[in-house]
């Protein structure tokens, strides 16, 4: 008797974890009648509403025609299209239909820019499913706190709302998008500042926004990254705490700090005093959890002599992140030696296309010319998540296997920024980002 019982409590168990693992939350069709708990039939484009919880955001439902015969919903304008739902991981699955008389590409990205499907071909009457993961965070911390969010920026993001946003980009012809809550994948979890946080704005852009694109259906992207944060900072605003009140044994812990960390003051200010004090601290507490941090060295800044010598202005902090790796066994990307030999391989000159340089009026709201040489644009930080790929192969990070559509990057051959194409979102304030 007591042996059966033992048998139906597991045989219960592992039906509970199979029912949760991948939970059906919402099916969207496209032009058809059938509505339920699950699969919700829309025959016209509807925007956004709280009541119903789904719907086309920031007017983008006026570019969408939603053909019934055909079954599906076709645009040749950006769009995005909003789900409430709570915090957690998501498995997205997208079905594309082919057009009649050409082939089309559509790049999808979700939340603030994080990107997901990138230029994908679809031929003439093919029709496919692609698949990848997308993490909805909200501010909430188990133990009653909040994370302390910076306002009005974070705020407005969509990365802090209470839905999970589609943007689609080019052409797009879709019967369906599937939403399925997952709990059975590892989740990286991001911890870092502005050169890592997923920017709203164009023309800004972050390595941590652009990795996802990499992953398949096996990894989450969780980006915790905040512009202007130190490890101090980080620590303040209860975004560890965040963190480690809902990562579970076997996530990863990316930490990316030491541009604001140098403008620290006091007596423990330093890199091999507060700041390495501050590494040792978030990676025990993050392998407490049964969790796997990893210590990444700061992105180099864009800074030349009059030889064209690229200068190092990040001090110690490259260092002492290095160090703590070794004395902690703790894996370690060597970021600011990879971008520094990628801002080498590129010259004086050609590196600003890697950076916000561009003169006034290239983008709305644009006044001023932009000279920026700390922060990427979308190629810089496309590349720079190649780096990050490849640390994590040089570490043999199980992560790895999950790896997809990535052969290697070699940070002094360059991907050609001539033939870099990424469609600028609509949401777009040209606000300068709020420190590093």
């Amino acid at each position: 008797m007591k042996r059966l019982i033992l048998t139906i409590t597991f045989f219960i168990q592992v039906c509970c974890h199979v029912l949760f693992a991948e939970q059906i939350v919402r099916e969207f069709r496209f032009g058809g009648t059938k509505k339920n708990q699950t699969v919700i039939s829309l025959r016209e484009a509807q925007a956004y509403k709280d009541k119903q919880g789904y719907g086309f955001e920031f007017s983008t439902e006026q570019d969408v025609r939603i053909n019934s015969k055909n079954k599906s919903l076709f645009s040749e304008k950006p769009f995005y299209f909003s789900v409430r739902v709570p915090e957690g991981n998501y498995k997205i699955t997208i079905t594309y239909q082919g057009l009649n008389d050409k082939p089309y590409r559509s790049t999808v990205r979700s939340e603030s820019r994080r990107l997901q499907i990138e230029n994908q071909e679809v031929l003439p009457n093919k029709s496919f499913d692609r698949t990848f993961i997308v993490h909805i965070k909200d501010p909430k911390i188990a133990s009653g706190e909040t994370v302390a969010l910076k306002k009005p920026r974070e705020l407005q993001k969509l990365d802090w709302d209470n839905k999970l946003t589609l943007e689609f980009q080019q052409t797009n012809c879709i019967s369906t998008i599937r939403i399925e809550s997952v709990s059975n994948v590892p989740t990286v979890f991001l911890a870092g500042n502005s050169t890592v946080v997923n920017q709203e704005d164009e023309p800004w852009a972050s390595w941590g926004q652009m990795i996802p694109r990499f992953f398949d259906t096996g990894v989450a992207i969780a980006n915790h990254a905040e512009s202007g944060l130190a490890l101090s900072s980080f620590l303040s605003s209860k975004r560890l705490e965040k963190i480690l009140s809902v990562a579970k044994p076997g996530d990863y812990l990316f930490i990316e700090f030491g541009h604001n960390d140098q403008k620290e003051k006091g007596e423990n200010a330093g890199a091999y005093k507060g700041y390495s004090d501050r590494l040792r601290y978030f990676v025990r507490e993050f392998r407490a959890k049964g969790g796997l941090p990893v210590i990444l060295t700061s992105t180099a800044r864009r800074a030349f002599d009059e030889q064209g010598k690229l200068l190092q202005t990040l001090g110690d902090f490259p260092d002492a992140a290095r160090k703590v790796a070794a004395e902690l066994q703790v894996p370690l990307i060597d970021l600011n030696q990879k971008t520094s030999l990628f801002y080498e391989a590129l010259g004086v000159e050609q590196s600003k296309r890697a950076f916000v340089h561009y003169p006034a009026h290239t983008f709305p709201n644009q006044e001023n010319d932009l000279a920026d040489n700390t922060h990427f644009n979308p190629y810089g930080a496309y590349e720079i998540a190649k780096m990050v790929l490849t640390g994590i192969k040089e570490n043999n990070l199980k992560i790895a296997d999950h790896i997809v559509d990535f052969q290697g990057f070699d940070p002094q051959q360059p991907d050609d920024f001539k033939t870099w194409y990424w469609p600028p979102s609509l949401i777009n304030s040209v606000i300068k980002p709020d420190g590093n």
